[in-house]
């Protein structure tokens, strides 16, 4: 399905998206113009109602509007209802939108299928609880993993994020000390400031991974944290974000392009 896409945030301009959906659209011979569109959150609403007035097919989402694309949805997917978070939305035949969400399983591909990273059995911490966090809890937890635990800035939001989700807990930073984990994913937005979540040393297990869904030209703060912490592997999002592309790119026009040419990562 041709036509006009675009990514909404704030901001954006940083987004490597339109590259990742132009080498799609190349790659199946598909004709689609790929925008960023710049909306703060008072004005998101408005700019979405106009982009899809003004031949919008389909937009992906990022922070701070997932949770806000989840109620402006006509209709949501199982996936996208299980989070309460949208970063995908489609413009049906009859004018409706539907909402869907595919940051966990294009984080899970990446973890699992990319990177050779173990979830079933494996002890979990994520750091947040925002939309890019209930984005990739379902996912994560339908990994079957032995622990999951959130922990966030305001407990109190992680704590309400735990108790709609059968499977995990919530604990306050400093209730981590002593405690390991093999796999301790940052689903803040500190990256993006440059800033750091309040985790304690030592929290990552021997061989343990770490990944930060934010991804930069250089390694995120987050990943020099878990380098200097004995991380194994220090990921950022890059692989997540092509292989979250991907399923959007599918959903919009029934077509799953290949990821392998693009997961060489930003920064390792």
């Amino acid at each position: 399905m041709s036509g006009r896409y675009a990514l909404f945030g704030h901001p954006v301009a940083h987004s490597q998206s339109p590259r990742i959906q132009r080498a799609f659209a190349t790659q199946t011979g598909i004709d689609c113009a790929y925008e960023l569109i710049d909306a703060p959150p008072a004005a998101f609403p408005a700019a979405l109602q106009e982009f899809f007035a003004h031949g919008g097919r389909g937009a992906n989402i990022t922070l701070p509007h997932k949770e806000t694309a989840c109620q402006l949805a006509d209709q949501l997917s199982d996936r996208a209802r299980a989070a309460g978070a949208v970063n995908t939305l489609r413009r049906e035949p009859d004018g409706r939108l539907l909402g869907d969400n595919t940051d966990g399983i294009g984080l899970v591909r990446d973890l699992t299928a990319n990177n050779n990273i173990k979830l079933v059995g494996a002890r979990i911490l994520i750091c947040g609880a925002g939309g890019a966090a209930r984005g990739i809890l379902p996912v994560l937890l339908a990994e079957n993993p032995a622990q999951l635990v959130l922990a966030n800035r305001t407990h109190a939001r992680a704590r309400e994020l735990a108790r709609q989700f059968t499977g995990c807990t919530a604990q306050e930073y400093a209730a981590l000390r002593g405690q390991t984990f093999d796999l301790v994913l940052n689903a803040t937005s500190a990256s993006l400031r440059a800033e750091l979540p309040a985790l304690p040393a030592g929290i990552v297990a021997a061989g343990g991974c770490t990944y930060d869904l934010a991804y930069r030209d250089t390694p995120t703060v987050f990943q020099q944290w878990s380098k200097a912490n004995g991380a194994r592997l220090a990921l950022a999002g890059w692989g997540m974000l092509v292989e979250q592309a991907a399923e959007s790119f599918w959903l919009w026009h029934g077509v799953r392009p290949a990821t392998h040419a693009l997961l060489e990562p930003v920064s390792k």
